[in-house]
């Protein structure tokens, strides 16, 4: 709850703060005046630990919510293909099917080649970007609170606001992009169609630069629109909860922001988790397309 921190600014920094485990170099100064003798494995308590950790550090967090909400993910549909039927149709039946069909659609219309990967990825990628956005419209401190009262220091519980998830999802597509664009034309052809276009040959130098960080934005763009838009959403439902911790008149002014932002928020996180799948699919489309 934000009364009881010292200051907004505590509150903010400490939802933003994610559960992060790693190692802590001996010599360094904790949190609470802790001197390290040695290099210690621990949880950390705030930035300067996490950025004292380095790169080998792990948001448990992110890493829980993320598997777990895949699972779930694929429960629910494996729930709904045992019990499906050709009769009257449950109401998980009826939901799955739709989000099928509406992925077989997008499917079709952006992918125009043959490969039995991209559908099923395509659900993949919709559904558990969008379950993973959805955990956005939880109230900010029901599972922080509760994980405060268990010992555990620190929740955050949208993955997608954590920049390790979505690099690594967006860098998954694009190792598949890279080797479906080499399996569809060679090493060779993959090389001609970075150094020969769009100038002429002689310039080819000019075209691999081009390209080359064309190639290298695209998991760049992906990775970062989803992690912007939700790490936005995230703090404005962070400053509508500061409300809650002033007078009567401004937590029901807050309650009020609350429940718009998160109607509008609705329409956000389908429509992030769309563009994702939408931009994999093109994104494989074109690493199949052989430019001449």
């Amino acid at each position: 709850m934000a009364t009881e921190y010292a200051s907004s600014g505590e509150y903010i920094k400490h939802h933003l703060q994610n559960l992060t485990y790693g190692e802590l170099p001996a010599g360094f100064h904790r949190h609470d005046g802790e001197v390290l003798t040695q290099a210690t494995w621990t949880i950390a308590h705030g930035a300067e630990e996490v950025k004292a950790m380095g790169f080998w550090s792990i948001n448990l967090d992110s890493m829980a919510f993320s598997i777990g909400l895949g699972l779930l993910f694929l429960f629910l549909f494996r729930m709904a293909a045992k019990k499906a039927t050709v009769g009257v149709p449950s109401g998980l039946q009826n939901f799955v099917e739709w989000i099928i069909e509406f992925i077989d659609s997008s499917v079709r219309g952006s992918f125009s080649h043959k490969n039995p990967l991209v559908a099923p990825l395509a659900l993949t990628v919709f559904v558990w970007v969008f379950l993973m956005n959805l955990m956005d419209l939880l109230p900010i401190d029901w599972l922080p609170f509760a994980a405060a009262t268990a010992g555990v220091p620190y929740l955050r519980v949208v993955p997608s606001t954590d920049p390790n998830i979505t690099f690594g999802m967006s860098l998954s597509i694009f190792v598949l992009v890279l080797f479906y664009s080499v399996k569809m034309k060679g090493a060779g052809g993959f090389f001609s169609e970075l150094a020969f276009q769009p100038f002429p040959k002689f310039l080819f130098p000019v075209n691999l630069l081009l390209e080359g960080v064309g190639l290298i934005a695209k998991p760049i763009s992906l990775s970062l629109r989803l992690f912007g838009n939700l790490y936005a959403g995230e703090m404005i439902f962070i400053l509508i909860a500061l409300m809650f911790g002033g007078n009567l008149l401004l937590a029901v002014f807050g309650g009020v922001l609350q429940w718009a932002w998160a109607v509008f928020h609705v329409l956000i996180i389908t429509l992030q988790a769309f563009i994702f799948m939408t931009l994999t699919i093109v994104y494989l489309d074109m690493a199949h397309a052989e430019h001449h």
